[in-house]
């Protein structure tokens, strides 16, 4: 059966409302990566033209979390469990490089940044709101790489962020406990803020757990 998409807030026909409502259903899980956003389908749910539509659309496409295949139609993108499995195995290398380069910055005038980022977890958790976890979650770790100053860092970040957001939007629903996934982040905190970079390193194995489990080479789609 087709989800029916409904607005969240105060009903828009503008196309940052679309885009807000199709970017929700796409990060919450209910467009799963592959699925197909359907535009008679969507209009009608909400009850709009297809140019706000179309519009929302494009800025999806721009963002990466969607494709456009001529003659097909638009679709949420398709991270493969491989393509996971090889960002986490050079993070877990480069991440507490990065985490060392920022941590002058993360102990002084950043640090209430940090530490916002897992609150902000916390209560994207308490309210069950995935999308807004997700956020969270992928800006308490950019924040090492923004802050290490080192621009090769900072351009493996931008090139696996979208993909990271895709596989985050299932990944979350894997905790049995989602507080589980805050107090990770507490730990990656107070690992980076103590400078301890094999602590760091170890807390990042453990939460790249799942993602690791599909191993290059291992043929994994």
């Amino acid at each position: 059966m087709a989800h029916k998409f409904e607005w969240q807030e105060q009903r828009t026909t503008t196309p940052d409302g679309v885009y807000r409502v199709l970017r929700e259903a796409i990060l919450d899980g209910t467009v799963p990566p592959g699925g197909q956003l359907r535009e008679a389908h969507i209009a009608a749910d909400l009850g709009i033209s297809r140019s706000p539509l179309r519009e929302a659309l494009t800025r999806l496409e721009e963002d990466g979390l969607v494709v456009r295949i001529p003659f097909r139609g638009a679709f949420v993108v398709e991270v493969s469990a491989r393509e996971v499995a090889e960002i986490a195995s050079v993070r877990l290398r480069v991440e507490p490089y990065a985490a060392q380069l920022s941590a002058e910055a993360l102990r002084g005038t950043e640090r209430p940044q940090l530490m916002q980022t897992v609150e902000d977890l916390h209560r994207a958790i308490e309210k069950d709101d995935i999308p807004a976890g997700i956020d969270a979650h992928l800006r308490f770790h950019r924040l090492f790489y923004d802050l290490s100053e080192h621009s090769v860092l900072q351009s493996l970040w931008n090139g696996w962020e979208t993909k990271l957001r895709l596989y985050l939007s299932l990944d979350h629903r894997t905790y049995s406990d989602p507080h589980d996934l805050a107090v990770e982040h507490e730990r990656l905190a107070t690992a980076a803020l103590e400078g301890d970079s094999d602590a760091f390193r170890q807390e990042l194995a453990a939460h790249f757990q799942s993602a690791l489990q599909a191993q290059p080479g291992d043929g994994t789609s």
